[in-house]
């Protein structure tokens, strides 16, 4: 669907009028859904247009705004009963972005025939969107944020070299979605926590609630210690890569990655700030939360007590590490 959604775009982007004008191409001949991509000349707007009747199109307000797009309706020119809905790329520096959000609102309404649905399912992937847009940064992650992603990142590619049900292994990987863990299915839970430089000693806990293992059978710190180099090692990029291609033959899995990558924060636009900073793994190990092990229990906080943020130190947690293969045989999606 990306690919097709990219090719649309260069065919459109082609006409290059010598008048003004919206050039439109429907996106499926046999979906009963009217929705088309098309371009706005001359100023090569990119533009997803959902065609819906007059009568309801007058009703339909969307008063949420999107940094670099914006939101318009029109009368169609070429029906005179119908109403364009129009959501408009006007800042091209959003435009891979755009793209993935084209594709994930295609996924959601073009397999339906009932319009009531088209627009709840539209509305609704707007709304989600609209807080992604507002997320982006100019200047691209931390360096914090970058090495945090890519120690979640590197715990994907290994559980999916390791479980071929590619679908569940992406759903399961929460931490793009700024939830409290990193990766959860069903009783299991994992949260992957990296350090560096001088700091290898401690593992930073972001809530009372991180290692609360109350719900879960199994609950695992999987500690990266990184070196970080200038020029040398693995990028962050490049590890993203490396999942997209074990991905690629999956189109659901690697359309929901790649969504779940711009959850996060990572944008193609700011690869090159990601492409000198490189890794290596120094130690990795993996810890089962379980009975003494050193933390905060929620239970433990008295009333009016919140926003709790502590520190693990490492060598106190020797008693509960745990082998990569016994936890990657307790992640099962069942």
């Amino acid at each position: 669907m990306m690919e097709r959604i990219k090719q649309i775009w260069v065919q459109l982007e082609a006409n290059n009028p010598a008048m003004p004008g919206l050039f439109k191409v429907r996106y499926s001949d046999t979906s009963k859904c009217d929705i088309f991509l098309g371009v706005k000349f001359p100023e090569t707007h990119r533009m997803l247009i959902l065609k819906v009747p007059l009568t309801i199109g007058k009703e339909f307000n969307f008063r949420y705004e999107f940094r670099g797009l914006k939101f318009d309706k029109i009368y169609d020119p070429d029906d005179s009963k119908s109403v364009l809905l129009n959501l408009v790329l006007v800042d091209k520096q959003f435009k891979d972005v755009f793209d993935t959000l084209v594709t994930d609102i295609l996924s959601a309404v073009i397999s339906e025939s009932d319009l009531k649905l088209i627009l709840k399912n539209y509305s609704n992937r707007l709304i989600k969107w609209q807080s992604l847009f507002e997320r982006f940064k100019h200047q691209g992650l931390t360096q914090e944020e970058q090495r945090g992603l890519y120690g979640e990142l590197f715990f994907l590619r290994k559980f999916l070299q390791i479980n071929s049900d590619f679908q569940n292994v992406v759903t399961s990987w929460i931490g793009a979605e700024k939830q409290i863990r990193d990766f959860q299915f069903g009783k299991w839970s994992v949260e992957v926590k990296t350090t560096h430089g001088n700091n290898h000693q401690k593992i930073h806990i972001s809530s009372e609630r991180q290692l609360d293992t109350r719900n879960l059978d199994n609950l695992y710190i999987n500690h990266l210690s990184l070196d970080v180099r200038q020029q040398s090692g693995e990028t962050l990029n490049q590890v993203a890569d490396a999942v997209m291609e074990i991905l690629i033959k999956d189109f659901t899995a690697l359309s929901k990655f790649r969504n779940k990558l711009i959850e996060a924060g990572f944008y193609d636009i700011h690869r090159p700030l990601y492409s000198e900073i490189g890794y290596f793994i120094r130690q990795e190990l993996f810890y089962r939360v379980e009975n003494n092990f050193p933390r905060i229990d929620e239970r433990d906080i008295r009333a009016g007590v919140g926003d709790v943020k502590y520190s693990i130190v490492v060598s106190q947690c020797s008693d509960y590490i745990s082998t990569e293969e016994s936890v990657f045989q307790t992640l099962k999606f069942e």
